[in-house]
């Protein structure tokens, strides 16, 4: 009978509300400890975790890409232009960001995602080569190897979020919104069709789903909110260049992805959690700071192929094994 009790109460519900629980308790260090520092690595992790979102997007379809920090580049560069050019508001700077980063997406999907596995992976490691070298090569809109600086910092409806106080729960707020679209997504029609997808092409394609459609749906939404995850950016920082979503940027978003869980819905926030401030902690061994990402990446792999994320599953099936 208490062995029962014991498994109710560590149960699906009581494991979801004991996540939401930690990462409220998270969110609010921040505002506890008063340091400026601790809510510019806040700000960081919600834009990180809103890129990898857009990354997870893509891997629910089985394809991994190689240039998600070009997407973001195209809604980072889209939105300044706008921003500073046109003078469009930056609160409508950041969705036309993801708009047109998810229409250059569909336009170049579906050629790209007739690609599989190691292919795919290798096109979209040439196109954010080739997006980083189109940017070196005009400089008139991009600042080229200089970059663009002074971008117009984050406002909403005339007001300038001058301070890491004031960008912070706006940050909560895009990141809440970008996971909600991530839960519609799963829980809905759509996101079984991506499972479908993701577990076999073939058979998906064999019971009625348009595969390449829906892969290309996903590649666009993925790219879409690392629009604006880049446009977010950029505001933030105040300075952008070709070199800021480089190759180096794609993979970041790849080890966050895999370390907190390639199809775990909650995986790119506990990812980009868990990694986002660990360079900051070894600003002291800056020379391994590759080397220790390799080791908790051949580690997750190795112990927990369901990421981070997966790990309190993971625990609950030794207990009820046990």
């Amino acid at each position: 009978m208490s062995s029962a009790v014991t498994r109710t109460a560590s149960g699906p519900g009581a494991m979801a509300l004991l996540w939401a629980v930690a990462l409220v308790a998270v969110a609010l260090i921040p505002w506890i400890t008063g340091s400026t520092f601790h809510f510019h690595i806040a700000i960081m992790v919600c834009i990180s975790a809103m890129a990898t979102g857009g990354l997870a997007v893509t891997a629910w379809v089985g394809q991994l890409s190689l240039a998600h920090a070009a997407f973001a580049g195209i809604g980072a560069y889209t939105s300044v232009l706008l921003v500073t050019r046109l003078d469009l508001p930056v609160l409508l700077g950041l969705p036309a960001g993801a708009l047109v980063a998810g229409g250059v997406a569909f336009v170049i999907g579906a050629p790209l995602l007739r690609l599989r596995g190691v292919y795919f992976v290798l096109i979209t490691f040439a196109l954010n080569e080739l997006f980083r070298l189109i940017m070196l090569e005009i400089p008139e809109y991009s600042g080229g190897s200089s970059g663009i600086a002074g971008i117009p910092k984050l406002s909403i409806f005339g007001a300038t979020l001058s301070s890491y106080e004031a960008v912070y729960p706006f940050a909560l707020v895009c990141l809440a919104l970008v996971m909600g679209l991530l839960v519609l997504i799963r829980k809905g029609q759509l996101g079984r069709r991506f499972g479908a997808v993701e577990e076999n092409l073939a058979l998906a394609e064999a019971s009625g789903i348009p595969t390449a459609r829906t892969q290309n749906l996903a590649f666009t939404i993925g790219s879409a909110i690392a629009g604006f995850a880049g446009a977010f950016l950029a505001h933030y920082v105040g300075f952008i260049s070709p070199e800021t979503f480089g190759f180096q940027l794609s993979v970041s978003y790849v080890i966050m992805l895999v370390t907190g869980g390639r199809l775990a819905l909650w995986g790119p926030l506990v990812g980009a959690l868990f990694l986002t401030p660990l360079p900051e902690f070894l600003r002291g061994a800056v020379e391994y700071q590759h080397i220790i990402y390799g080791v908790i990446l051949i580690a997750v792999l190795r112990f927990l192929p369901q990421g981070l994320a997966g790990l309190p599953a993971q625990l609950s099936r030794k207990e009820g094994r046990a």
